[in-house]
C-alpha cells in the first residue's frame, strides 16, 4: 500500500506541475470508484457483485469490463480475451437477474435500453433475453430456469475469482510502483557501501601498521646481523696470514661456535673469505646480497605452473610466437624463414598443423582476429603471405615497395576486414634497429588484398617497431624507434 500511495502522489505532482487539471478531476474521481483494487480478487468480487451488480450501477460494471480488456488482455490473446467476454456476458446477465428477484422491473428495463447497441452487437447471446422483463415468471421458463438457480451463481463466482487470481499473478507490477521499492534498495546499497568503506579504511589503517611492524622486524634482525658480523671481523683482524694457515682447525671450530646463530649462507661467506685473507670486506658484500635476494623472495612469491609443455618443432631460433583468436592453436616462426603452426593440448583438434616455409628471416606473424582461419606472414625481405589453416595453403603472396623491402609487424583489425603492415628501409647497422630506415604504413584490404591507403607519418619518419589496435579497430597505434606512438584514427 505504501507503494501505491506514493505512486498516486507522484502521479497527482505530474498532472499540478503539466496543468493537466481535467485529467487530474478525472484521475481523482477514478481513484474514488477503485477500479482494480490494487489486484485483490476478494475486494475485486465484492466490488462487482456487492457494489455495482447490488446498487445497479451499470456505467462503472461496463467500464471495469473494459478496464479489464485494456490492461490485462488483448484480441491477439484469444483464449483469454474470449474468456473475459463470456464472463462479462455472464455478469451482465447476472446484473438482470437479480434485478429480477428484486422486484426492480424498471432497471432491468432500463439495462436493455441503455446497453441495446452493445448487446445488438452480440444478438446471438441477448435476443431472447429482450423478452425476458415481459415474463410474467422468468424463474419458471426453461430457457432461464438455470440462472435463477444458486449452482449457477456459486459456478459464475468461483470462475470469476479464478479467472482474476490467474491473470493477476502473471501481471508485471508496474515500473510506477517500483520506484519506492527501488528508492529504498539504493538506500540500503549505499548505506552498505558507507559501511563497507569504513571497514576498508579500518583494513588499511591495520594493513599500513603491520607493514611498519615488519619493517622495523627487518631492520632489527639488519641491525643484529651487521653486529655479529663486525664482531667476528675484529676477532681475526689480528691473526697473521702465516698463523691462519697453520691454525686453521682451530680457527674453523672457533668460527663454527661464533656464528652459531648465523644462517648457512652466511656461515659460507664467512669460510670462504678466510681463505682469501680478505674477511670483513667479502662477508659484507655477501651478507648484502642474502638481504637483496630475502627480499625479492617476499616482493615476488612463488608462482604456480599448472600447465607446461615442450614443442620440438623448430631447427633455429625462434622469432615470433602468436596464439590464434581462439587460443587453440599456436603460430611459431625462426630465423631460418619456417613458420610451424600446432596446438599445445591434445584434446584439440590438430588439423590446421601445418609447416610453412617462407625463404626468408619471418620478422611479424598476426592471426586474423575474427576466427582462426587466416595467417599473415612478414618476411625481412618485404613480403606478406596469407595462408589459409583450413584449406593449408597460401591464398596471397604480397611484396612491399621496393623502398621499404623489410616487414618489422603487421596487425589485424578486431572488426574489420583490413590489416595494417609496418614497413622499414634498410641502411648498413650492427643492430636490428641501426639496419631500419624510415617507416612505411599501409593498410590492406583482406578480401581484395590490395592496399587501402597509406597512413602519413611525416617527412623521413623513423622506422616502426610495433602496431596495435584499439578494441572496435577504430584506433592504430604505432610506435617507432625515436621513442614517439602515432595515433591513427581509421
Amino acid at each position: 500500500m505504501e507503494n501505491i500511495r506514493y505512486a498516486e502522489e507522484l502521479v497527482r505532482e505530474f498532472l499540478v506541475f503539466r496543468g493537466f487539471t481535467s485529467t487530474l478531476q478525472a484521475y481523482e474521481s477514478e481513484l474514488s470508484t477503485e477500479i482494480g483494487r490494487n489486484f485483490q480478487v476478494d475486494k475485486i468480487l465484492d466490488l462487482v457483485f456487492s457494489e455495482y451488480v447490488a446498487k445497479y450501477q451499470l456505467d462503472r460494471l461496463v467500464g471495469l469490463f473494459t478496464f479489464f480488456k485494456q490492461c490485462f488482455t488483448s484480441p491477439a490473446d484469444t483464449e483469454l480475451f474470449s474468456t473475459l467476454v463470456k464472463l462479462e456476458l455472464s455478469v451482465l446477465r447476472y446484473y438482470v437477474i437479480n434485478a429480477l428477484k428484486s422486484g426492480r422491473q424498471d432497471k432491468v428495463i432500463e439495462f436493455f435500453g441503455e446497453s441495446s447497441n452493445y448487446l445488438m452487437q452480440k444478438r446471438e447471446d441477448w435476443l431472447a433475453w429482450f423478452a425476458i422483463p415481459y415474463i410474467k415468471n422468468p424463474s419458471f421458463d426453461p430457457q432461464f430456469r438455470v440462472y435463477f438457480s444458486k449452482e449457477w451463481l456459486d459456478t459464475l463466482f468461483l470462475s470469476f475469482r479464478n479467472f482474476l487470481s490467474g491473470i493477476f499473478n502473471e501481471t508485471r507490477i508496474p515500473a510506477l510502483l517500483r520506484i519506492s521499492t527501488e528508492k529504498n534498495t539504493i538506500k540500503s546499497l549505499k548505506n552498505d557501501i558507507k559501511q563497507l568503506n569504513n571497514k576498508l579504511a579500518e583494513l588499511q589503517a591495520s594493513l599500513e601498521a603491520k607493514e611498519d611492524e615488519i619493517s622495523q622486524l627487518r631492520r632489527n634482525y639488519n641491525g643484529a646481523g651487521y653486529g655479529n658480523k663486525n664482531l667476528i671481523g675484529t676477532s681475526t683482524a689480528g691473526t697473521p696470514p702465516e698463523q691462519e694457515m697453520s691454525e686453521n682447525y682451530e680457527e674453523s671450530s672457533t668460527s663454527s661456535s661464533m656464528i652459531q646463530g648465523f644462517d648457512s649462507r652466511s656461515s659460507c661467506s664467512v669460510k670462504s673469505s678466510k681463505r682469501d685473507g680478505k674477511f670483513h670486506e667479502s662477508s659484507e658484500i655477501r651478507h648484502t646480497e642474502d638481504e637483496q635476494v630475502l627480499v625479492t623472495e617476499e616482493d615476488f612469491p612463488e608462482v604456480r605452473v599448472g600447465f607446461q609443455e615442450t614443442f620440438l618443432g623448430h631447427n633455429s631460433s625462434i622469432s615470433q610466437c602468436r596464439f590464434s583468436a581462439s587460443g587453440s592453436n599456436i603460430a611459431s616462426s625462426s630465423i631460418d624463414g619456417t613458420v610451424r603452426i600446432w596446438t599445445y593440448d591434445s584434446s584439440t583438434p590438430s588439423s590446421k598443423n601445418a609447416t610453412i616455409y617462407c625463404g626468408a628471416e619471418v620478422s611479424a606473424l598476426s592471426w586474423e582476429c575474427r576466427s582462426d582461419r587466416l595467417l599473415l606472414i612478414g618476411t625481412a625481405n618485404g613480403g606478406i603471405k596469407a595462408w589459409n589453416a583450413d584449406a593449408k595453403r597460401v591464398v596471397c603472396d604480397l611484396n612491399t615497395s621496393r623502398d621499404f623491402p623489410s616487414i618489422l609487424d603487421l596487425k589485424c583489425s578486431p572488426v574489420e576486414p583490413v590489416f595494417v603492415s609496418a614497413a622499414a628501409s634498410t641502411r648498413h647497422g650492427s643492430t636490428i634497429f641501426e639496419r631500419t630506415g624510415f617507416a612505411n604504413l599501409t593498410v590492406w584490404h583482406m578480401k581484395t588484398w590490395k592496399p587501402l591507403m597509406v597512413l602519413p607519418l611525416g617527412e623521413d619518419p623513423p622506422a616502426i617497431t610495433s602496431l596495435c589496435f584499439n578494441h572496435n579497430g577504430k584506433i592504430l597505434a604505432a610506435s617507432a624507434t625515436d621513442g614517439m606512438i602515432h595515433m591513427f584514427d581509421i
